[in-house]
């Protein structure tokens, strides 16, 4: 009950909506909506769009793995980027982010349940890394984002959100600016949010079963 009744009194979180693979004309309709954020986990599947739906003025945040030959690219494409995990994508991202642009907001991706299969730095590996991106002229830290283990059952992700969201709350202590958990996707967001997800990213429960990548 104390996580239910200290969710209760937070902000209902920022939803990411989750566009990945799908077409240009379905980000249209859900931003014809209301919804103004997109993330996205390819930099150039995201070109496409971005320069499809440029009239619209939408945000995006790319979530996917960031592979260094594509830094330059993402630099200059995206609003947000949340999954910085190491020291050669702070350096990257910021050389390339040009001083004409806003600072690029970036999210550190925590491998929060040191999962071999996941990207992701570990949780000791933050603060140097908040460090790092605090002394970058065009790269502006927000926060952590974070995808713990699978679990048939989203209570059982429940300890990993919580590890989560006490990283985040030391993060913030020394970096005022920091206001974002990226954390919580379609199947396990009511968790995440009790947890103190900051913000959700949500592709099923608003597109639909996801269209297989070409």
């Amino acid at each position: 009950m104390k996580n239910a009744a200290s969710a209760a009194k937070r902000p209902a979180p920022a939803l990411l909506a989750v566009s990945k693979t799908q077409p240009a004309q379905a980000v249209a309709e859900l931003a014809a909506a209301g919804q103004r954020a997109f993330g996205e986990n390819y930099v150039q599947e995201a070109a496409a769009k971005q320069a499809a739906l440029a009239p619209l003025g939408l945000e995006w945040h790319l979530i996917g793995h960031l592979q260094s030959n594509k830094a330059r690219e993402a630099a200059v494409a995206f609003d947000w980027v949340q999954t910085i995990d190491r020291m050669s994508l702070v350096d990257a991202l910021d050389r390339h982010r040009g001083a004409e642009r806003p600072a690029l907001n970036v999210l550190i991706q925590v491998n929060i349940d040191d999962e071999a299969s996941k990207h992701g730095c570990r949780p000791g590996d933050v603060a140097a890394l908040a460090e790092a991106i605090a002394g970058r002229p065009h790269l502006f830290l927000r926060g952590l984002m974070v995808i713990p283990e699978p679990h048939a059952d989203p209570e059982l992700r429940r300890a990993a959100f919580a590890r989560a969201r006490a990283l985040f709350e030391v993060l913030r202590a020394q970096y005022p600016q920091v206001d974002t958990l990226s954390m919580g996707m379609s199947d396990d967001l009511e968790v995440a949010v009790a947890e103190g997800a900051t913000l959700v990213r949500v592709g099923t429960a608003l597109f639909g079963a996801r269209a297989p990548r070409t």
